[in-house]
C-alpha cells in the first residue's frame, strides 16, 4: 500500500455484513420507503433505523427478521420497552397478514419451546440475564433509547451481550442528536466501531473534566457522513425524493399553564426566598412537585371540561400525583371512561389499558412516560395530551409527545403543559433543548437527502479532506514550511538535519486539522504507527550520521467506561514509540522524565481520588510525567560511535 492509499483507507464507513435482496422479496404492505430501509438494513446487515415516529419502523422490524430467517434460519428477537408487544402482533396479523404471530417470552426455556421464529421480550429480560441474545440469528432493539433510562451500566452490559450476534438493528425515533454518546454507543453496540475509538476519533477532550467530551468543530461533518453510513435517517419519504402523500403531521398547539406556587423555599442563611430557583437543589424542587399537586389537578380538570368530546392522555410522574388524578377523574370520568397504568400492575392488564385506549374504549388514560412513552400508538382516537407535571429529561417529553403527534394523525393535536412560576427555568431550559434537538435532527436528515443513502457517496465526500496546503516561509535563519511531513521529508537531502525534535501526536489522542493527512487522525495506535511507517524511515534517511531524533510523548489515560475495565489504566504509548524507533534503525539512548503537575492530573482523570484510596487501594494508579525520548542514527564508524559531525564542545563551555 503506498501512502496515498492509506490516507484514503482512513474514511471509515460501516461495515457491510448483509446480503443483497430485491424490492419483489419484501412484503408487497410496506410502503416504498419502508422496502427501501428494509433492502438497506438487510444489505448492511448491522444498521440503525432513525425514522420519525409512524414511519412504519415495527413494521420494517418484522420485515428485517423474516427476511434474515428465510436465508440464515434459526430464530430472531425483537427487544421492546414492556407494554408494546402488541403493536409487533397487531403489525404482523393485521398489516402483514402472517399466520404466524411472534411470541413473547420470558426466559430461554421459552425461546427454545417456541421451536424458531420471531420472538419478543422486553428489555428487562435481556438485562437481568433470562434472555441470552447470542442464542439468535438476528436481533432488534425497538425503541432502543429506553437504554438511557438504565444507566450507562446496562448500555455497556448490552454491548457484551449482543456482541457476535450476525445481524442487528436498532429502531428508534429520536436518538437524541445532542447527546452524542447515545449515538456512539449504538455504533458500539452494532459493532460498527469500538465505543472508545469512535470517541477519541471525533471528539475532544475537556482538560477541566474528565469524560468530556466536544465534538471537534472540523469532525462535524466527517461524523454525520459517518453516521449515515450505518444509520437510516429520514424525517418524511421525501427525504428520499418520494411522494409525501399520507405523511404530513397536523398542526401542533403546545399550551403552556403556568400556576402559583406556594412553597417557601430557605436558603442556608435563614433567608426565604420568594422564587425557588432551583439550583437550590433537588430537594427543593420535589417539594415544590409535592405541594403543587392539588393545584395542577385541578388546572387538568378544568382542561378536560373545556373539550368534554375529546380523549385525554394524562403523563404524571408521581404515584401521589396518580392517586390524586384518579381521585378527580372518578367525579368527572363516566363508567369505563377512565383507566390508569402504574408499575405494580401485571403486564398483561398494563397491554390490555394500553390497547382499549388505543382503540378508543377507554376516554382517559392516565400513565407515566417511564412506563408508556415509548412505542405505543395512540393517534388513531386521542389528539390531545396533558402533562400534569414538568421535569428536565427532554427525551422522555418528546417522546411522550409524539404518542399522539405523528404521521397518520388525523386532527391537529393539543399538547397541555402545567407548571409552577417556581419552575420557570425548567420550562425554559426544556425549549432550549427542543429547538436544539430540532435543529441537530435536521442536520441528520439533511445528509440523507444531500447525499442519498449509498455509501460509496458518503465515502467519497469524506475523502475529499486529504490534502494539506503547502505553505513555505523563509527569514535569515530558518525556513518554516507547513505540509504533510511524509512528503515534505522525502524531498529532503540524506544525511542533511543536524536535530530532529518532535512531539509527536500522542496516537489518536488529538487532532489538529480535519485533513486525513493529519497523523492524530487515526482509529488506534496501530493505525497511527502505520502512518508513522512511512514518515519514520525518512527521518533516518535525513538525519545526519550520530547525531538525535528527540521524540516528546506521553502515557495516555485510558478510561473504564469506554475499554469496559470500570477502572482507568494506562496505555504504555511510549513504550511503544521506543519499539517503533528502534525497528526503523534508530539506536535508543534513554529518556529525560519532564515531571507534570500531579494535582491538575488528577482533577482531569479522577484516577488518585482520596475517597477511592480508602474504598479501595488497590484500584489507584500514579501520576504520569512526560518523556523526551533520545535516538540515535548510528554514525558511520562505529568503533568510536564519534557523530560523523560531532557535537564538539571545548572543556570550559
Amino acid at each position: 500500500m503506498n501512502y496515498m492509499d492509506f490516507l484514503e483507507s482512513k474514511a471509515v464507513a460501516a461495515p457491510v455484513s448483509g446480503f443483497d435482496i430485491g424490492f419483489e422479496e419484501i412484503n408487497p404492505a410496506l410502503t416504498e420507503h419502508q422496502k427501501i430501509a428494509v433492502k438497506w438494513a438487510v444489505h448492511g446487515g448491522r444498521r440503525a433505523l432513525f425514522e420519525s415516529f409512524g414511519l412504519g419502523k415495527t413494521a420494517q422490524q418484522l420485515e428485517f427478521c423474516r427476511i434474515v430467517l428465510e436465508r440464515e434460519g434459526g430464530s430472531a428477537l425483537i427487544v421492546c420497552p414492556l407494554g408494546v408487544k402488541q403493536e409487533f402482533t397487531h403489525d404482523a396479523a393485521r398489516l402483514l397478514g402472517w399466520d404466524r404471530i411472534p411470541v413473547y417470552v420470558r426466559n430461554m426455556d421459552e425461546v427454545r419451546a417456541a421451536g424458531g421464529g420471531i420472538l419478543l421480550t422486553n428489555y428487562e429480560r435481556v438485562r437481568d440475564g433470562d434472555i441470552d441474545p447470542r442464542f439468535f440469528t438476528a436481533c432488534s432493539l425497538d425503541e432502543a433509547s429506553v437504554l438511557r433510562s438504565f444507566g450507562s451500566k446496562t448500555y455497556q452490559t448490552f454491548l457484551a451481550k449482543f456482541r457476535g450476534v450476525k445481524y442487528k438493528l436498532v429502531a428508534t425515533a429520536t436518538p437524541d442528536p445532542n447527546k452524542y454518546k447515545e449515538l456512539i454507543h449504538y455504533a458500539g453496540f452494532l459493532e460498527v466501531m469500538d465505543t472508545g475509538q469512535a470517541l477519541t476519533r471525533f471528539f475532544q477532550r475537556d482538560s477541566q473534566k474528565a469524560n468530556q467530551l466536544t465534538i471537534y468543530p472540523h469532525k462535524e461533518e466527517e461524523f454525520w457522513l459517518w453516521l449515515s453510513t450505518w444509520a437510516f435517517c429520514l424525517s418524511s419519504p421525501s427525504d428520499l425524493g418520494l411522494d409525501d402523500t399520507g405523511y404530513s403531521l397536523p398542526p401542533l398547539d403546545i399550551r403552556f399553564h403556568k400556576i402559583a406556587g406556594e412553597v417557601e423555599v430557605v436558603g442556608r442563611d435563614g433567608q426565604v426566598s420568594m422564587f425557588n430557583n432551583l439550583a437550590q437543589g433537588l430537594t427543593a424542587a420535589a417539594k415544590e412537585k409535592r405541594d403543587s399537586i392539588g393545584a395542577r389537578v385541578a388546572k387538568m380538570v378544568e382542561i378536560i371540561r373545556s373539550d368534554p368530546e375529546a380523549h385525554f392522555l394524562l403523563w404524571h410522574d408521581l404515584e401521589d400525583e396518580r392517586r390524586a388524578i384518579g381521585a378527580a377523574m372518578k367525579r368527572i370520568a363516566g363508567p369505563g371512561e377512565y383507566a390508569e397504568i402504574y408499575g405494580t400492575q401485571e403486564i398483561e392488564v398494563k397491554e390490555r389499558e394500553v390497547i382499549d385506549f388505543a382503540e378508543g374504549r377507554t376516554k382517559y388514560l392516565a400513565t407515566k412516560k417511564e412506563i408508556s412513552g415509548q412505542g405505543c400508538n395512540f393517534q388513531r382516537h386521542c389528539h390531545r395530551a396533558i402533562f400534569v407535571g414538568i421535569d428536565y429529561k427532554f427525551n422522555d417529553f418528546i417522546q411522550a409527545i409524539h404518542r399522539i403527534y405523528r404521521f397518520l394523525q388525523p386532527e391537529a393535536c393539543v399538547i397541555d403543559i402545567i407548571y409552577t412560576e417556581n419552575e420557570e427555568s425548567i420550562r425554559e431550559e426544556l425549549l432550549e433543548k427542543w429547538d436544539r434537538h430540532k435543529k441537530q435532527a435536521e442536520r441528520m436528515r439533511e445528509i440523507i437527502r444531500k447525499y442519498g443513502i449509498e455509501t460509496a457517496h458518503l465515502v467519497e465526500r469524506m475523502r475529499r479532506s486529504i490534502g494539506v496546503k503547502s505553505v513555505e516561509v523563509r527569514g535569515e535563519h530558518y525556513i518554516a514550511i507547513n505540509n504533510d511531513c511524509v512528503e515534505e521529508t522525502r524531498r529532503m537531502e540524506t544525511d542533511s538535519v543536524g536535530l530532529i525534535h518532535t512531539s509527536i501526536p500522542f496516537s489518536n489522542h488529538y487532532e489538529y486539522t480535519p485533513s486525513y493527512n493529519d497523523f492524530g487522525h487515526n482509529e488506534d495506535n496501530e493505525k497511527f504507527f502505520e502512518q508513522m511507517d512511512y514518515l519514520t524511515p525518512e527521518l533516518h534517511r535525513v538525519l545526519k550520521p550520530g547525531r538525535i531524533a528527540a521524540v516528546h510523548v506521553k502515557d495516555r489515560i485510558l478510561y473504564g467506561n469506554a475499554t469496559g475495565d470500570g477502572m482507568p489504566t494506562v496505555d504504555p504509548f511510549s513504550d511503544l514509540t521506543v519499539m517503533h524507533y528502534i525497528k526503523h534503525g534508530f539506536r535508543y539512548m534513554g529518556r529525560i522524565i519532564v515531571l507534570t503537575d500531579v494535582v491538575r492530573e488528577n482533577n482531569q482523570t479522577y484516577r488518585l481520588g482520596w475517597s477511592e484510596v480508602c474504598k479501595d487501594g488497590s484500584k489507584m494508579g500514579v501520576g504520569c510525567p512526560e518523556y523526551v525520548l533520545l535516538f540515535r542514527k548510528l554514525p558511520t564508524d562505529t568503533s568510536t560511535a564519534y557523530a560523523d559531525d560531532p557535537v564538539v564542545k571545548t572543556k570550559e563551555e
